[in-house]
């Protein structure tokens, strides 16, 4: 049956959605804070460049492909993805780099650099993951945890994948050395969670990555942002920008002896009073910002403040976008690089149990004109740099501390991997914790939502259909089943099957 439905938010999640439900026949109506689209993929623009707000990580790309499908188009007529190789460059505290892809014989030939006898343990990991993968992945990410019997149907498997363990546990038992510890368990740091504290189901992403690449949009991801705008414009979608949701409205008819599963919202306001009603709602906005701020708390008998308040979030980030009037073609970067710092496991202690801001930082340098010079002018290059710190439960005042962190993370840059950094920079913008909450409205500033351990998955997550409202629905980080591209794909896919079920 058609049905009017509200999305709140523009994030992959919302837009996924959005498309989704109108190529299955539903009238859709989204309505987004900013002036542009995107959510945490907001694209910033200064004298010529272009700087994607995030992620820039495409892996999984057949998940955008289904969309377009989905609505018999094709999305080659939309934006075109190129593949990265390597994937990544990580460079240990000494600057000495490591390549990964998907070139079994490469990656054995880049680990026998560091420690031979780990290949046979690599192989050893590489199967194991892959069970790993097919079961929380290619089994279970693009279906609704909606009761507590969907987990223990599914409890004896992830019991025998060891998902008890961490994912730096997990990769531990197969490698010795050190660094190549930390090259096959940094991947839940891409989704917001500690490698120590993140279930080793996580570590399904170093084969996903495998499996089908990592990817890049011609354009930036902003291109990808534009072309499932035009695909819900063309599906007859409207798009409201610059126009905050202020309350999503509960019907209260029956409000009193409602059980659970008959609760039901009947729209949104806005804050100067409009009122649009609706079949359904989709918030991709933050969970617990949802619940919080845009739900009295009268009408929530499961998602309280309280309940709120004692769930674990992610960390935040500081993020610094900056372009330079010369190339660095020259220098050991390449596209996507990650550099750790000399500290691991206690730099990540500071930021998610400590929730203090070090002076040491380990870095995510993204550098898209290595691929795609049309980012930036010509001649010039196009860079962010990206620190994980505390969310605001720290207590930091970034108001104060922002500039002191930026001063230390581009005098690295500049002594260690950007010769001339600051002589040849032409555009700056960065962000911090207090973006995270004051503009895309992230409870703490997360930068993630709930922190994806192992009492905080699947069905222990925030569901995709409210457990307060049978008509009011998730997509996005905070829900099942969580961060990263694939996982907000997943979330749009699983609540369109939700609604067009109801």
């Amino acid at each position: 049956m058609k049905k009017r439905i509200i999305v709140i938010g523009s994030g992959f999640g919302a837009l996924g959605a959005a498309a989704r439900l109108l190529a299955a026949g539903h009238d859709v109506v989204m309505f987004e804070k900013r002036d542009k689209l995107g959510g945490r993929a907001y694209v910033y623009e200064l004298d010529g460049f272009k700087f994607d707000g995030g992620p820039t990580i495409v892996t999984a790309p057949f998940m955008f492909d289904d969309i377009f499908a989905a609505a018999g188009r094709r999305r080659e007529d939309y934006f075109e993805l190129v593949k990265c190789d390597p994937f990544y460059r990580i460079f240990d505290h000494q600057g000495r780099p490591f390549d990964y892809n998907d070139d079994e014989m490469f990656i054995l030939r880049e680990i026998h650099e560091r420690n031979p006898a780990d290949k046979e343990g690599y192989l050893r990991f590489i199967r194991a993951t892959k069970a790993i993968f097919q079961k929380g992945f290619v089994e279970l990410a693009d279906k609704p945890f909606l009761s507590v019997w969907d987990m223990i149907k599914v409890a004896p498997d992830l019991i025998r994948l060891q998902s008890y363990k961490s994912v730096y546990q997990y990769a531990s038992s197969f490698v010795e050395d050190e660094f190549l510890r930390r090259v096959f368990s940094f991947h839940p740091l891409l989704v917001g969670g500690n490698p120590f504290d993140t279930t080793s189901i996580y570590a399904m992403i170093h084969y996903l990555e495998r499996e089908w690449g990592v990817w890049y949009a011609m354009g930036g991801t902003g291109a990808i942002v534009e072309g499932l705008r035009r695909l819900i414009l063309e599906l007859g979608g409207e798009i409201h920008l610059n126009t905050e949701v202020e309350q999503i409205l509960v019907d209260t008819r029956g409000e009193k002896g409602a059980g659970k599963g008959e609760r039901r919202v009947k729209g949104v306001r806005l804050p100067d009073g409009t009122v649009h009603l609706a079949d359904a709602v989709v918030s991709n906005a933050d969970v617990a910002y949802t619940y919080r701020e845009m739900i009295p708390e009268r009408y929530r008998r499961k998602y309280t403040n309280k309940k709120i308040d004692s769930m674990r979030y992610a960390m935040s980030l500081f993020v610094i976008y900056f372009g330079t009037k010369r190339r660095y073609l020259d220098t050991p970067l390449k596209h996507h690089n990650i550099i750790l710092g000399e500290r691991y496991k206690e730099l990540l202690e500071d930021i998610f149990r400590n929730k203090v801001v070090a002076e040491d930082f380990s870095l995510y340098l993204h550098m898209p004109t290595y691929t795609d010079p049309s980012m930036a002018p010509p001649g010039c290059e196009s860079f962010y740099v990206l620190s994980p710190v505390p969310h605001l439960g720290s207590g930091t005042d970034w108001r104060t501390a922002a500039k002191p962190y930026r001063d230390a993370i581009m005098r690295f840059l500049e002594d260690h991997y950007l010769p001339g950094l600051q002589d040849n920079l032409v555009v700056e913008h960065y962000i911090d914790p207090l973006h995270f909450k004051e503009v895309l409205n992230s409870h703490l500033g997360s930068a993630f939502s709930v922190e994806p351990i192992l009492t905080q998955s699947a069905w222990f997550r925030p569901h995709n259909r409210s457990e307060d409202f049978a008509n009011l629905y998730f997509v996005g980080a905070g829900t099942h089943p969580g961060a990263g591209l694939p996982g907000v794909l997943s979330s749009a896919k699983i609540v369109e099957n939700l609604i067009g079920a109801a």
